[in-house]
């Protein structure tokens, strides 16, 4: 079955509400008028309603079947600032608040916190910073999380060949303890979509071959894991030729049970993850979708404000999914 039937199958007719908080962009009203047409999906936007209803109709979509909610005339707006008064546990005032809750993304949010939706999809005309700062101080990081991360589902055709890379988002250079919860997480990440978790931790060396401090870094993370999670089938460090292929891993890690055959990919810093997935997607041809932000106590997902209307349905989808499994 093809990678995002399974998705399907998953959250057809579940009811899971997510928030977009960009109702105005094309894009974001061409994916939420699919998902809701395949009920795979309860969108919700934020904005306007008579803006939205314009812009729908520009597109020939329609917006009857549509829940609409405008921050400026919300009928739970009052709760809504208590509880972000609460949530923010002083560090910001009532008056602050309501201010605050005027940006789309903390509205969106809130939405999310409060339980009125279940998961929120932005970041088509927002920075990465814009989607991420609002889940940070909101939703929050589960228990013995102590950073969100970003991964992105790599895979080729109809999903038969599929991998995860992270951290490809977020943070710019983990220490060993930040990247081992990465690589925990990215596990986790990789069970969504039917992918058996075998991590690899990426580095300029296999084994030993070089020495250095970044090199150290990714070994005592592979250390910090296996004792943290003692069943996972993880290795490093492993350069990715090694990591990736049969052939070199006989050669460079003998005896290694992920070596030659991973599927989670993370990367030591945030650098040679962002650059590694869009090497894979432009000159591999691989499909690229997310960042799934990893580790929050409920799902935001950040598009790439360079992404099309595909890109928006695939990771709704894949949102309303994570939704599914907090459930």
């Amino acid at each position: 079955m093809e990678l995002f039937d399974n998705l399907k199958a998953k959250v057809i007719n579940k009811n899971v509400k997510i928030v977009f908080p960009e109702a105005l962009d094309p894009r974001i009203l061409g994916a939420a008028a699919r998902l809701k047409a395949e009920e795979l999906l309860e969108p919700i936007l934020i904005g306007k309603p008579e803006e939205i209803v314009k812009a729908a109709h520009a597109r020939g979509i329609k917006t009857s079947n549509f829940t609409i909610i405008d921050p400026d005339n919300y009928d739970q707006w009052d709760e809504m600032v208590e509880s972000f008064v609460e949530r923010r546990k002083g560090k910001v005032s009532k008056e602050d608040a309501e201010k605050i809750l005027k940006d789309v993304n903390y509205f969106g949010t809130m939405l999310t916190y409060m339980g009125i939706a279940d998961g929120m999809v932005s970041g088509a005309i927002h920075s990465t910073g814009d989607t991420v700062r609002p889940a940070l101080q909101i939703i929050k990081t589960k228990p013995g999380v102590s950073r969100t991360s970003g991964a992105m589902i790599m895979f080729h055709g109809r999903g038969q060949e599929r991998y995860i890379f992270s951290d490809c988002a977020i943070n710019v250079n983990p220490n060993a303890e930040e990247l081992a919860g990465i690589a925990i997480e990215s596990a986790k990440t990789a069970k969504l979509f039917d992918i058996e978790p075998k991590v690899a931790m990426m580095s300029f060396s296999t084994k030993g071959s070089a020495k250095a401090p970044e090199v150290d870094k990714v070994v005592e993370a592979t250390k910090l894991v296996k004792e943290m999670a003692p069943d996972l089938d993880i290795d490093g460090e492993l350069q990715f030729d090694a990591a990736y292929a049969a052939s070199v891993a006989q050669l460079k890690a003998p005896g290694s049970d992920v070596a030659g055959k991973a599927t989670v990919f993370v990367f030591p810093e945030l650098q040679s993850g962002n650059i590694g997935y869009k090497i894979a997607q432009r000159l591999g041809n691989f499909e690229a979708i997310g960042p799934i932000l990893q580790g929050l106590n409920k799902p935001v997902s950040d598009l790439s404000r360079g992404a099309n209307e595909e890109d928006v349905y695939k990771l709704a989808l894949i949102t309303a999914a994570q939704a599914m499994m907090d459930k």
